[in-house]
């Protein structure tokens, strides 16, 4: 039988260290820009969604159950699209062009929410802010994969995290701020969201620089062609199967606000359970990142689960706002032991020529799952409450650990 083409060493420009000195000195501006336009949309982003279920039920009557379908079918839309825009990146080689139409596209969106008539426009909207997101996603973490140096790739992605993860902070807690301003007007918030949005996209274009292409990296004519996938290996596939499972424990974070709600927080506060959450993943994903390039990150991986399994235990069984505040921070703990890790994993996973293809696959899978998980947990909240929507996550993240655990010694 023919081999295939041989897959291409990562890109030696994309591996040159920083100055010597502090972690932080050492990776490259474009590293930094990334993580300030991601920054800057999830403030845009954060301000809408931490609002957006509460408005969704309290404000126009939507059940828990739509709201987990409307989520669910959000992020899977942005999953699908991350496929064939990571294809894409790879054909072309033009990461940054087509992340700066997915952050364009999302930038887009955003003026229909506060001027949306019906729950139709804002449907729509959300649905066509996830295409942007699905665009700009796997050409983004290629981009990111492909400037950072030899052996920072878990502190390269922990960066980017803990900044778009500030966003993610600072965005509801401008909603709190903002909904006290403005006398819980939703529509004065979400205008107010455009501004940031506008400057994320101002920033890709003009901030961030597509590195050249290696002479020697392989050019790849039809990236999901069975030969080229054949390419991406044993191990990303197992980093993928293990991640699917995962992500059918961490269901949408609307079920946080809801379940806020649910405990008499005033809309007002409602936002600060993404706030709390936000923070810990913000403070942890940059240190943990750092720590996966110096220990095993399969360790790391079933640490982060543990915590996942402790977060919804307590969502589920602790009482009050006690419970909801240690549930939240351990969520955001799990959040920042494991996303930055599971990026650098497929990263290291695959050649460099296929590192956009193998991030869309790998949202395609999780985004799928996440469409379930969404819907499996609004309908186990509608129809026999969180207690029990909390528990069936803590069984999945059981299911995962357990999954994991035989793939250690294949994923180093």
């Amino acid at each position: 039988m023919t081999a295939g083409p041989a897959p291409s060493a990562a890109p030696p420009d994309a591996r040159v260290p920083g100055p010597a000195g502090s972690a932080w000195r050492g990776l490259p501006p474009g590293i930094w820009a990334l993580g300030l336009v991601s920054m800057l949309m999830d403030i845009s982003s954060e301000m809408i969604h931490a609002l957006l279920p509460v408005y969704l039920t309290a404000g126009l009557g939507v059940s828990a159950l739509a709201v987990g379908v409307i989520e669910g079918i959000a992020e899977a839309t942005a999953a699908i699209t991350k496929v064939f825009s990571g294809a894409l990146s790879d054909r072309i080689g033009r990461r940054k062009e087509l992340a700066a139409i997915g952050y364009g596209l999302a930038a887009i969106t955003k003026p229909v929410f506060p001027l949306a008539p019906s729950i139709g426009w804002l449907i729509a909207a959300r649905f066509i802010d996830r295409v942007g997101k699905g665009i700009r996603g796997a050409p983004r973490d290629a981009l990111v994969a492909d400037l950072a140096p030899e052996g920072r790739r878990g502190a390269a992605f922990g960066l980017r995290q803990s900044l778009d993860t500030l966003g993610a902070f600072l965005g509801p807690l401008s909603a709190i701020g903002l909904m006290w301003a403005f006398a819980d007007d939703f529509r004065s918030v979400f205008w107010v969201a455009v501004i940031p949005a506008f400057l994320a996209l101002a920033l890709i274009l003009f901030a961030v620089h597509q590195p050249s292409r290696p002479a020697g990296l392989r050019r790849v004519r039809n990236p999901l062609s069975r030969a080229e996938l054949r390419l991406l290996g044993g191990t990303y596939w197992a980093v993928v199967a293990v991640a699917a499972v995962f992500t059918l424990a961490r269901f949408s974070e609307a079920f946080l606000i809801l379940r806020a709600g649910e405990l008499g927080v005033p809309l007002m506060l409602v936002p600060l359970v993404l706030v709390g959450m936000n923070s810990v993943y913000a403070l942890s994903a940059w240190p943990a990142g750092v720590l996966s390039d110096r220990m095993s990150r399969p360790a790391m991986l079933l640490a982060g689960l543990a915590v996942l399994i402790a977060a919804d235990l307590v969502l589920a069984l602790a009482p009050g706002l006690v419970g909801l505040g240690l549930g939240v921070a351990l969520w955001g703990l799990h959040m920042g032991l494991t996303q930055g890790l599971l990026a650098a994993l497929v990263a290291e996973a695959v050649p460099a020529e296929l590192r956009g293809t193998a991030y869309g696959m790998f949202n395609l899978v999780t985004g799928g799952a996440l469409l379930l998980a969404s819907v499996i947990a609004g309908g186990l909240w509608q129809a026999v409450g969180s207690d029990a929507t909390f528990l069936a996550g803590a069984a999945f993240a059981a299911l995962a650990a357990l999954g994991l655990a035989p793939l250690r010694r294949r994923l180093g």
